[in-house]
C-alpha cells in the first residue's frame, strides 16, 4: 500500500502540466517558486525507493522515495529563484544601457537591441528586447518577478509610443527599483541565515540520534524498521520532520517577501 501510494505520488500531474493541456492556457506566467515532478525528480525518487528496498524494508524505501521528491523539489525551486534573481539583475543593466542609449539618440530598436545584449541573463535580454520592441506581446513564459518588471517597461514603452514621454526616465526609475529591491532582498536573507542554518541542525539531530544508539549497541535502526511499534514511530517522527521543514521554510519565506 505504502508503494502504492508513493507510485501515485510520483505520477500526479503538477497545475503547469495541466494548464498545458489545449484549452487550459491561462495566459498567466508560471510561478518561480514551484517546479514540476518530471523525469529527474522521478529518477531520483525511484533510485532513493531502489537504495532502501536494497538495504532495507519496503517501508523505508517508501519513505525515501517521498523524502528524495521533497528534497529534489526543494532543490529545484532554489535553483528557479537564483535563475529569477539573476534575470533581474540582469534586467537591471540591460535598463541602464536602454537608458543610456536612448538619450544618446539611438533609434528605440538599436537600443533595444544593445540594452538585450548588455543584460547578463539571456532570458532577461531576449524580454526585454521585445517589451521595447513589441510592448503589446504579453509575457508568458517568465517568472513572476520577472514578468512583473518587464510588464512595467512594456506599459512604460506603450505610454512612451502614446505620448511622447520620455522612455529613458521611466527605464532609470524602473532599473533603481530592481537594485533597492535586491539589495532589500539580500538584506533579509542574510537576516534569515542564522534560523536557516538552525532549522538545518535540527533537521539531522533524528539522524544523529540513530548514530549514537548503533554506538551504545542499542540497534534503533532494526526497531524502528522491523517491529510494528517502531514503524509506527518511524512513520510518525518522518511526518513531524517534514512538518517542522515545512513550517520553518514558510516562516523563512513570509519573512523574505
Amino acid at each position: 500500500m505504502l508503494l502504492a501510494a508513493t507510485a501515485a505520488l510520483l505520477l500526479w500531474p503538477d497545475r503547469r502540466a495541466t494548464g498545458r493541456l489545449p484549452g487550459r492556457d491561462t495566459g498567466r506566467p508560471p510561478s518561480g517558486g514551484t517546479t514540476a515532478a518530471g523525469p529527474p525528480t522521478a529518477l531520483v525518487a525511484v533510485l532513493a525507493a531502489g537504495a532502501g528496498a536494497a538495504v532495507s524494508t519496503p517501508l523505508v524505501a517508501a519513505l525515501a522515495a517521498v523524502a528524495a521528491v521533497a528534497g529534489a523539489r526543494a532543490w529545484a525551486g532554489r535553483r528557479a529563484a537564483a535563475r529569477n534573481d539573476a534575470g533581474l539583475r540582469g534586467l537591471a543593466d540591460g535598463l541602464g544601457a536602454l537608458a543610456a542609449e536612448l538619450r544618446s539618440g539611438r533609434s528605440l530598436a538599436v537600443a533595444a537591441a544593445a540594452a538585450g545584449s548588455a543584460c547578463g541573463d539571456a532570458q532577461a535580454g531576449r524580454l526585454l528586447a521585445r517589451a521595447v520592441q513589441a510592448p503589446e506581446v504579453p509575457v508568458r513564459e517568465s517568472p513572476g518577478d520577472l514578468a512583473d518588471a518587464v510588464g512595467r517597461i512594456a506599459a512604460a514603452t506603450r505610454l512612451s509610443m502614446r505620448t511622447g514621454c520620455s522612455l529613458a526616465a521611466v527605464a532609470i526609475a524602473v532599473e533603481d527599483d530592481l537594485r533597492a529591491r535586491a539589495r532589500h532582498r539580500a538584506e533579509l536573507r542574510a537576516a534569515t541565515a542564522g534560523p536557516r542554518a538552525s532549522a538545518a541542525v535540527l533537521a539531522g539531530l533524528p539522524l544523529l540520534g540513530l548514530l549514537m544508539g548503533s554506538g551504545v549497541g542499542a540497534d534503533p535502526w532494526r526497531v524502528l524498521t522491523t517491529t510494528g511499534v517502531g514503524q509506527v514511530l518511524l512513520v510518525g517522527g518522518v511526518a513531524l520532520e517534514a512538518v517542522g521543514l515545512a513550517w520553518s521554510h514558510r516562516l523563512v519565506q513570509r519573512a523574505l517577501r
